[in-house]
């Protein structure tokens, strides 16, 4: 009899986190090396980005997007380091970081996932416009539970506490990413 193949431990985690599984959370791994490693999905689209706006003679908008980018990828690291550490939790930070780094990828299989069933629902007579707005709130709806449900068992939070670190580290990003922006606006 062959041997039963299991998936890698990454895989296992995220697809026990994907379906609110706190275990989940028992597949990653607790240091530094792999939080680095979590980090290099993002960090290779990014690269992946500045080469092909090299290739096609865009080389100063490619490279103007990298802040943008490292800001989306750390940003939610540094806000919920500073939580945790306020909370008594950066003992748990870590492990959870790492996992949370994991899962946002769950977000684009998702949203392929359901960008298909918007297009089969459109095949059987559905609005267009109609399923695109299900489709980003149920992605949006999932996103904001995902981040909650690692905050809740990642670091040990209470519920609130737990919304309150996912109400942060959102509206945080997005002031990091859009508030130069704005102010640039606001100046000119």
């Amino acid at each position: 009899m062959a041997p039963r193949r299991t998936l890698p431990p990454i895989l296992r985690g995220v697809g026990l986190i994907a379906r609110g599984r706190a275990e989940g959370l028992n597949c990653f791994r607790d240091s530094t090396q792999a939080f680095l490693y979590s980090l290099l999905p993002g960090l290779g689209i990014m690269v992946a980005a500045v080469v092909e706006g090299l290739a096609e003679g865009a080389g100063a908008r490619a490279f103007g997007e990298i802040p943008g980018t490292l800001c989306i990828l750390l940003a939610p690291s540094v806000i919920s380091y500073e939580l945790a550490r306020l909370w008594g939790r950066e003992a748990f930070w870590n492990r959870y970081i790492v996992a949370f780094n994991w899962c946002q990828w769950l977000l684009p299989v998702i949203a392929f996932v359901m960008i298909v069933g918007v297009a089969l629902a459109q095949l059987a007579g559905v609005s267009g416009q109609a399923g695109v707005r299900v489709l980003f709130v149920c992605l949006a709806g999932y996103a904001l539970w995902l981040n909650w449900f690692l905050a809740r068992h990642g670091l040990a939070l209470s519920p609130w506490r737990a919304v309150a670190l996912v109400l942060t580290v959102n509206l945080g990003t997005i002031a990091l990413l859009l508030g130069p922006t704005l102010l640039a606006a606001r100046f000119e």
